[in-house]
């Protein structure tokens, strides 16, 4: 039965998927050829020393991309079934309703990651060829929780999603949003190193909203 939710939530997000995974391959190709350029131009020493002096890592236009397609991703997965009504028969599946939404947020929240690994990859393979140790750890360590942001994104957009009522759905929209702004507080680059352990667990812990959005479904609660 897992397997076969697997393969219901594959048809719905496939295309999707795709065009999250040449999204985030193709803004981290083009932030690593910006740096390449500038380092053909004016050599890897001056660029060590911009990043020293003034804190700069060079891929801030990608800040709010794992954000955007967290986000996406939920709503391909989640809203169509519940415009159509279709959710229901997922409860209806012989698994407890709890297994079957957690199986959903999971397998979701692995296709996710499948987009933003090869990024990752891109950035760390260029990075490392060109800077210092310190130097390309500092702009992953920073970039750390822009893609922790898109994983909370993707589990609050489920959690209001799976919410039957619109007032809720508002009003856990802006707690949402509330919560989100903790990933992008302004801050010195690396800021969030010593946060990331809790940031971290907090995040794996968003599915459990949805469980919450889940009960009230069941419950029949309404408009």
């Amino acid at each position: 039965m897992i397997r076969a939710i697997f393969y219901k939530e594959w048809i719905k997000i496939r295309w999707y998927w795709l065009l999250a995974l040449v999204a985030s391959i193709g803004f981290s190709g083009f932030a690593m050829l910006r740096l390449a350029r500038a380092v053909s131009l004016k050599g890897a020493d001056h660029i060590w020393q911009v990043m020293i002096d003034r804190d700069a890592i060079f891929i801030d236009l990608l800040q709010y991309l794992p954000l955007f397609l967290g986000l996406g991703l939920a709503v391909v997965q989640f809203v169509p079934e519940m415009q159509r009504k279709s959710f229901k028969l997922t409860l209806h599946l012989p698994i407890k309703a709890t297994t079957a939404v957690s199986v959903m947020l999971a397998y979701g929240a692995v296709m996710l990651l499948t987009t933003f690994i090869p990024a990752i990859l891109i950035k760390f393979c260029y990075l490392q060829s060109v800077l210092a140790p310190e130097l390309w750890q500092h702009i992953l360590y920073t970039a750390a929780p822009w893609y922790m942001a898109g994983l909370a994104a993707y589990f609050f957009t489920a959690w209001v999603a799976l919410e039957p009522t619109w007032g809720r759905r508002v009003l856990d929209g802006v707690i949402a949003l509330l919560f989100i702004r903790i990933y992008f507080q302004p801050a010195k680059p690396e800021a969030y190193n010593d946060f990331m352990p809790l940031l971290t667990v907090v995040t794996l812990m968003l599915p459990l909203l949805s469980m919450l959005s889940l009960t009230r479904f069941r419950d029949g609660r309404q408009d």
